[in-house]
């Protein structure tokens, strides 16, 4: 495989902090391996600049690699985030987010949202920052599951933390998206639970912010059903490689709910927020989800940036940039959506 990286020697040791590269693919088909090389090395190469920025504050109280399930897997561990106040101030009056990292599915661990973790923190939220396993390590399903043992974990241990156990919310950002809608989405029906073969938890849930999320899986369910997408141009580059492995899970009684107007007509999701910009490569995804949900007379708010002239905001802005005063403004915004729920 090395022969396929593009990091330099510099880069790769960054970029592990936070992700594999090509640790975990042995006995991994050669085709799809360099695939998931492929998508890996993009995302560092673009990550790499911005870690230098990271920062994480001194009024904020990090606990870490906390096992979520007792295995030794990196991809089954989970940090914890306090604004220091309310260490001091001692209590359980803190909202909660459960953060779902992004990655295209195929990259990053929970240390990749450090940096929006403590950001979230300091609007006045715990936040509870979970591993997932990457594929191919796991499938779609696979890392959904991944989620509701940490859901578990979570709601054995809350009560350790001074925290509000009834005002819990999920985020997500790009797959994390997905997989935060999902899992709220599962935690919110019976039936799409029994479809997807998953138990729900017992979380009460107020809502989810969700940051430019992949939300229309039906093309990459195609493919993995082994049928025409139904929107190619949906497909990204090297996809028609990865999406039949990544969404086979989902073929069968789960397919039901890919559409995204039969999900939000027939589950009662809570309040969702959800970010994007003019110049997300995914915007139209969130532009997707928010039709449905008002088409089904459901609570969501849409914060959809304008990309002003010379300055480029991107996917995912708020959590890889989130230094920008756009990116400030929507941590602002996603606190005013969550403290106007609980």
């Amino acid at each position: 495989m090395a022969g396929v990286l593009a990091l330099t020697d510099e880069e790769r040791l960054r970029s592990e902090e936070w992700t594999e590269i090509d640790g975990d693919l042995k006995g991994v088909e050669p085709g799809l391996a360099r695939a998931v090389v492929s998508a890996r090395v993009g995302m560092a190469k673009a990550d790499c600049p911005r870690s230098h920025y990271w920062r994480v504050p001194e009024d904020v109280d990090c606990f870490d690699d906390i096992p979520y399930l007792d295995d030794g897997i990196r991809g089954h561990k989970l940090d914890v985030y306090l604004p220091h106040d309310a260490v001091l101030r001692g209590g359980h009056a803190l909202p909660v987010y459960v953060d779902i990292h992004g990655g295209g599915f195929t990259y990053g661990y929970k240390e990749l949202n450090r940096n929006f973790n403590v950001n979230l923190a300091e609007q006045g939220f715990a936040v509870l920052s979970l591993s997932y396993r990457p594929f191919p390590q796991i499938d779609f399903l696979g890392q959904l599951r991944d989620v509701f043992s940490a859901f578990s974990w979570i709601g054995e241990h809350l009560g350790d933390y001074p925290v509000d156990s009834g005002s819990l919310f999920i985020t997500g950002d790009s797959a994390g998206g997905t997989l935060g809608l999902y899992a709220l989405a599962i935690e919110s029906s019976d039936a799409m639970s029994r479809a997807f073969g998953i138990e729900r938890s017992g979380l009460r849930w107020k809502g989810a912010a969700l940051v430019s999320g992949l939300f229309d899986l039906t093309s990459y369910v195609d493919l993995a059903a082994g049928r025409p997408p139904r929107d190619p141009a949906q497909v990204f580059d090297g996809w028609e490689v990865l999406a039949p492995a990544m969404f086979r899970g989902l073929v069968g009684d789960a397919e039901h709910y890919v559409d995204l107007g039969t999900l939000t007509d027939e589950v009662e999701l809570p309040s969702v927020f959800l970010n994007t910009s003019s110049d997300d490569f995914i915007e139209c995804h969130s532009l997707r989800l928010a039709s449905e949900l008002s088409r089904h007379g459901r609570d969501f708010e849409l914060h959809d940036v304008y990309a002003p002239k010379g300055r480029a905001l991107g996917h995912v802005y708020p959590v890889c940039m989130s230094w920008l005063p756009e990116s400030q403004e929507t941590l602002r915004r996603i606190r005013e959506f969550s403290y106007g729920r609980i």
